[in-house]
């Protein structure tokens, strides 16, 4: 049987539609805008706003993560290093009580470079949870080292044959983590590594928390970058060259709050949060990672600034993690609305912000299924009370989850 959820204010993905009801039969949404037929179930949204499911832009996350995340109406993560490549994830393609995922796979960084020195000694990574058992695929890790172009040229194709979706690099000397001097990639090993991926038709992302990684990376020609600068307040040639380059930015605003001593006590005080984290998601959201205290969150809230007004595509993503507790400050699906929080703060409007979580990370990542609403694609949806095109924090009066059209339990429409 179809559902039909009429009386809603939709926002499409860009923009508020005139339309007040949408159609979902199976996983994919068949009408907007028309009017119920006989026999569909009816749910009626007088009062709510029916937006795209959410995208986070920049996790690590494994199933249970995945399940966190959905229950706060994000219906996808992107993950920036970690095991839930193609081979890996066909358990959570099937399971409409998580979130969808893509994935880069693990890093370029030389031998000893960032991630490096946040795991323990020896640290090799294992099986995404839910990967194992009869008929599981075969889990082969790619962790691409490289000190010269001719490493980070060789590597690229093994991460596109094991399932990468999309190319990540390291340029981070460690500094901002509190480990100044790790070994960095080279402006030659970057650019090298980031023309092989483009000449095998993949996106490329850059981990970048400084100015100077910001400009090796627009000039190695990236993508997009995964961070925002935290290191010191922007300038107008930095903003320039971004904008030049046509890379998208994640500011991850909430990391960089974190990385400064900033908790997530005061948002983890509404219980629209609260009430669905557990004891040590809250533990967490409510302290911080605090390596770079010497930071000042209004340079990096007036840098997004400049960027959406040079025009720059802004995602939102927040570097959630596990396991716990790995960063402090932020949990998984709680910390998107924070983060639609941070950027409205920032300077953009309710609905620019909005974009950033839904259309944009869509159109950028190349996911063409999902991301809006409209007829033919996939009925990834998050009914919430309010109207958060006018009042962002809206986004957290959840009423209703639908991956692949299928109803998440446990919400009230």
């Amino acid at each position: 049987m179809s559902t039909t959820i009429v009386n809603a204010r939709i926002f499409d993905g860009h923009d508020v539609l005139d339309a007040t009801t949408v159609v979902i039969d199976g996983p994919t949404i068949t009408a907007v805008g028309v009017q119920p037929s006989s026999g569909t179930r009816i749910v009626d949204a007088a009062g709510a706003t029916l937006l795209p499911g959410l995208i986070d832009a920049h996790v690590h996350t494994n199933t249970q993560s995945l399940a966190l995340a959905l229950r706060f109406g994000v219906t996808t993560h992107l993950e920036m290093q970690g095991t839930n490549t193609r081979p890996n994830r066909k358990h959570i393609e099937e399971d409409d009580n998580l979130a969808d995922v893509r994935s880069s796979g693990f890093g370029v960084t030389p031998p000893g470079g960032h991630p490096s020195e946040l795991f323990p000694e020896g640290f090799r990574p294992g099986p995404p949870a839910g990967a194992t058992g009869r008929g599981a695929p075969e889990y082969a890790p790619v962790m691409p080292f490289s000190t010269t172009p001719e490493e980070a040229v060789a590597f690229i194709p093994k991460l596109v044959e094991t399932g990468s979706d999309y190319i990540k690099f390291m340029v981070d000397d460690g500094s901002v983590e509190g480990h100044p001097g790790l070994p960095m990639l080279d402006q030659s090993t970057l650019n090298a590594g980031v023309a092989e991926a483009g000449r095998h038709g993949m996106l490329t992302v850059a981990h970048a928390l400084t100015i100077d990684a910001t400009r090796m990376s627009i000039e190695a020609g990236i993508s997009g970058l995964a961070h925002l600068f935290m290191d010191r307040p922007h300038t107008a040639e930095i903003i320039e060259q971004i904008a030049a380059s046509g890379a998208f930015v994640v500011p991850c605003v909430v990391l960089n709050a974190s990385m400064m001593g900033i908790t997530g006590a005061e948002f983890a005080t509404d219980p629209r949060v609260s009430s669905r984290l557990d004891k040590p998601w809250l533990e967490t959201l409510r302290s911080s990672f605090n390596h770079y205290p010497q930071g000042d969150i209004n340079d990096v809230l007036n840098s997004v600034k400049a960027l959406h007004d040079a025009g720059v595509d802004l995602l939102v993503g927040t570097d959630a993690s596990v396991p716990l507790p790995f960063l402090g400050g932020l949990a998984h699906g709680a910390s998107v609305h924070h983060e639609l929080q941070y950027l409205v703060r920032a300077g953009l409007s309710p609905i620019e912000a909005l974009r950033a979580a839904t259309g944009t990370p869509a159109r950028r990542f190349g996911l063409t299924d999902r991301g809006r609403i409209a007829e033919g694609l996939r009925a990834d949806l998050l009914l919430v009370g309010g109207d958060p095109t006018t009042t962002i924090n809206d986004t957290l009066n959840t009423l209703a989850v639908w991956r692949r059209g299928k109803r998440l339990a446990g919400h009230t429409a």
